[in-house]
């Protein structure tokens, strides 16, 4: 029979298939079948994309030019723009802002055809760093409150019809609502308990190990007990931190082998699978109006989601904010830590 659960930090409900769990052949995973044509993201193409912003690099080699291992860019159609100020108003009972924030694009690799599970720890480590400098350095633009790290891979989930591996940055003047409903879950959880809701997940699913997919000194991953998607995957650190920019470098190469492993394991398992990945960290606090999430610090924790594209989001998900997965958590989890490399 199918079963409902609930998500202990927002409270969303997810239908879990718990009798008849498909498997990675069962899915059908579609492609894109459109040609690329010249990549404006390879070593070499450096003048087909807006002057870098920041980029780890070879000794030696110039600005703008190859020699990078890891590149950062702005958008060429950023959905906000950094120049202006919010002009906050109203109109009528709406209320309005100008759109300015940051939009970025973090170019992996120069290497057209490396996804995450090909790459090297040394070389994931470095993205994982790029991603902690942008964060903190758009934390001093006092105009915003937010930024998201995500990467869309795969025509399902909202990649384009370039394939070189890269993420996107993008900072908000507002907290969006989905960090929000997080942040609210968190905050009710520590004052009910005094602690922080992700610690107390984390001990648990250690304890159990049911749905525990691999862990390292640092960092552990594991199918949530709530999963929307199918081998949906969240990598949490073992020490509590709300700031994924104050990340240490030793926590940093780890991470880089959490990342390789964990990946390594969902191709083997899916092949080129489309996906969303997303980094939920808090909230800029420097500029903070007073009483405002004062306890982020202490009921917060951030986090990697990694969510497989297999199944589609239809008309009953939209209407009923349910999402419904046929296959458990229990059983993906297993099939992953099973899963050698």
């Amino acid at each position: 029979m199918p079963e409902l659960r609930k998500d202990p930090i927002i409270g969303r409900w997810v239908i879990v298939a718990t009798e008849r769990a498909k498997r990675p052949k069962d899915f059908k995973i579609e492609h894109n079948n459109i040609k690329e044509g010249v990549c404006p993201f390879c070593e070499g193409h450096e003048d087909m994309t807006p002057p870098e912003i920041l980029a780890i690099r070879e000794g030696g080699t110039k600005k703008n030019g190859p020699g990078w291992d890891v590149r950062v860019v702005p958008s060429i159609t950023p959905v906000l723009r950094v120049e202006g100020n919010l002009n906050r108003r109203g109109h009528g009972m709406y209320d309005v802002m100008d759109g300015v924030g940051a939009h970025e694009i973090l170019i992996e690799t120069p290497d057209h055809n490396k996804e995450p599970g090909q790459m090297t720890i040394e070389h994931v480590s470095k993205i994982a760093r790029t991603m902690a400098y942008r964060i903190a350095d758009l934390e001093n633009d006092m105009r915003l409150k937010y930024v998201l790290v995500f990467k869309n891979h795969g025509r399902v989930a909202g990649g384009s019809h370039i394939k070189h591996a890269r993420s996107q940055l993008i900072a908000t003047p507002i907290t969006p609502k989905r960090i929000k409903e997080k942040l609210i879950g968190a905050r009710r959880y520590f004052e009910f308990k005094e602690r922080c809701i992700f610690c107390d997940i984390i001990k648990q699913e250690m304890d159990s190990q049911s749905r525990i997919v691999y862990d390292t000194d640092h960092f552990v991953a594991m199918s949530p007990f709530a999963s929307r998607f199918p081998f949906e995957t969240w990598i949490l650190p073992k020490r509590h931190s709300c700031d994924y920019h104050k990340i240490t470098e030793e926590e940093m190469l780890d991470f880089g082998k959490m990342i390789v492993t964990v990946f390594g394991k969902l191709a083997k398992a899916l092949g080129d699978f489309p996906y969303n990945l997303i980094i939920h960290t808090a909230p800029f606090r420097a500029h903070k109006k007073k009483g405002y999430w004062d306890t982020i610090a202490e009921d917060f924790h951030w986090h990697l989601e990694i969510m497989p594209r297999l199944t589609q989001v239809a008309g009953f998900e939209w209407g009923s904010g349910f999402y419904i997965n046929p296959t458990p958590p229990e059983e993906a989890a297993k099939y992953l830590r099973d899963m050698e490399i």
